[in-house]
């Protein structure tokens, strides 16, 4: 029998090699053409159409809506509506009580927002994936990779350790399909990764289940290392190859990146849209949004060579500190999981790698006019200048020395400090990961690192004003959200889509906090 187009390419991506798995697969902006562009207008979100599943073959909807379009009266959104099941926000049936404790109110949330293992449907743009995992909510109905580092640190002070263990099983079960954990577990999502915590989420159950557990998962430790290192070993200092730069003076330092250069198919109308106004190559452009995608950071002023234009977007041009932080801590598990393993020699080749990356972080990276660690652009060595939160990110993963860490706390409180805790710029343009935006991630990395490198009385303050935001915001609405403004009382806003509830990441750095700080829950 032969298989619909949809279909055919669909179940490529479910049974796709790792080599197979970094390329460009088709989606439905190529099997709707016409019909999947003009229905970018219709439609509320883009990632509606992406994620629903058709009731019937490709090819058949894309005939009919040829016959269709031309009738008197023809009504494009009621056609697509009537021929795509779409789907429900991942919390949307949830009804809060907003005099319930905070804590409580995660803690009935997780289940919620568990997602059971369930068979593929080659329909759907779904991965399926074979533990339990938690969703972030809202429109984000999937696992994403960097959320749920955070989401799992609730999840242990909720009791919920077996659902933290499931969510690092499929991780690993990603790495072993793929060859690499994607952005999220949805097929459009292949051709790119995200920050790579997963040697922090092996640390996070070694801490509960012991060092063996680090070679439990070293095959999926080393295949991770292997996909973030991929071309190395033959760059020529001054060049780059996907994930990878060769400094100038030949230092290996990482970058984010993405596989393909075409729209988002989940942000295909504003990806185009930003394209257009640039006077660069399209795919160029579609390159740079993408990566910062796999930033975790879609969009901020720190990939933007203006500063502030989404259409100046450069992100494969910079070397970020919180990638580099997170490859860091990566080759320090590998060195730990490979003693684990009875293989001294291992160990010691990745803590040489760890200590070299250690010193070119605190000699390249480091941006001594601003007393901060800063993006730099690998093609010339300087600094971008950009303040943002990923300065906190070497106090996290212990890199910076006391010094260093002094003069990182006095510009987080000098730039980033707001009434409600860190924004993640200091700089307003509209994007979401800027002013006046702070998000949960964020607050944590900073809070644990200042606490770490004695900085606690500034960890304190930040971690207080956050709580509050939090928990008065709850009161209020029901609800925990994916972003505050911190810098008054108005609803977080920006970027390409609404404010989201839910929320994976805010309810497990929170859940955290409270245990950290119980008095903060203290009418």
């Amino acid at each position: 029998m032969r298989l619909p187009v949809r279909t055919w390419l669909l179940s490529l991506c479910l049974l796709a090699p790792p080599a197979l798995a970094q390329v460009c697969v088709p989606g439905q902006p190529q099997l709707y053409g016409e019909l999947f562009e003009d229905a970018q207008a219709v439609l509320p979100d883009g990632k509606s159409l992406v994620d629903a599943i058709a009731n019937q073959p490709p090819a058949a909807i894309v005939a009919e809506y040829e016959h269709a379009r031309t009738r008197p009266g023809f009504d494009l959104r009621s056609f697509v509506t009537e021929r795509f099941a779409f789907p429900r926000a991942a919390n949307d049936a949830y009804r809060s009580d907003p005099g319930q404790d905070v804590r409580a109110h995660i803690d009935a949330l997780w289940p919620v927002l568990e997602r059971k293992p369930a068979p593929g449907d080659a329909r759907s743009t779904l991965l399926p994936l074979p533990h339990r995992y938690v969703v972030p909510g809202g429109r984000f109905n999937e696992i994403y990779y960097w959320d749920s580092y955070f989401t799992m640190l609730g999840l242990e002070e909720s009791g919920r350790h077996d659902l933290a263990v499931d969510m690092v099983r499929n991780f690993a079960w990603l790495i072993d399909h793929y060859g690499h954990i994607p952005n999220g577990n949805r097929t459009y999502y292949l051709s790119r990764s995200q920050p790579p915590f997963f040697a922090a989420m092996v640390e996070l159950l070694a801490a509960r289940d012991g060092p063996a557990t680090r070679a439990t998962y070293l095959p999926q430790l080393a295949a991770e290392y292997a996909f973030w290192m991929e071309g190395a070993d033959k760059l020529a200092p001054g060049q780059a190859h996907r994930r990878v730069v060769k400094m100038a003076d030949g230092t290996l330092l990482n970058r984010y990146w993405d596989d393909c250069d075409t729209p988002r198919a989940e942000s295909y109308r504003q990806d185009v849209e930003t394209a257009s106004q640039s006077k660069r190559p399209s795919p160029e452009v579609y390159r740079n949004l993408r990566a910062a995608a796999e930033s975790g950071w879609d969009f901020s002023s720190r990939w933007l060579d203006d500063g502030k234009t989404l259409a100046t977007i450069r992100t494969v041009d910079i070397v970020p500190p919180d990638l580099n932080s997170l490859l860091y801590r990566l080759e320090l598990t590998l060195a730990e999981a490979y003693r684990a393993a009875s293989q001294p020699d291992r160990a010691r080749d990745f803590e040489r790698k760890a200590e070299a990356r250690k010193t070119a972080i605190n000699r390249l990276l480091w941006d001594e006019s601003k007393g901060m660690y800063a993006d730099v652009s690998w093609k010339d060595g300087r600094s971008t200048g950009h303040v943002s939160g990923a300065t906190a990110y070497p106090l996290y993963f212990g890199i910076a020395d006391t010094a260093r860490a002094d003069r990182v706390a006095q510009r987080l409180r000098q730039d980033l400090l707001q009434p409600h805790g860190l924004a993640a710029t200091a700089t307003r343009t509209g994007q979401q990961w800027d002013l006046p935006n702070g998000w949960a991630p964020l607050q944590w990395i900073a809070i644990d690192g200042l606490r770490q490198t004695g900085q606690q009385a500034l960890a304190d303050d930040i971690a207080r004003r956050w709580i509050a935001h939090n928990i008065a915001t709850y009161r209020a609405t029901g609800k925990l959200v994916e972003k505050y403004d911190v810098t008054g009382d108005a609803e977080a806003g920006g970027g390409e889509y609404p404010l989201q509830d839910g929320f994976g990441w805010t309810n497990g750095v929170l859940r955290r906090l409270l245990a950290l700080y119980p008095e903060q829950t203290r009418d």
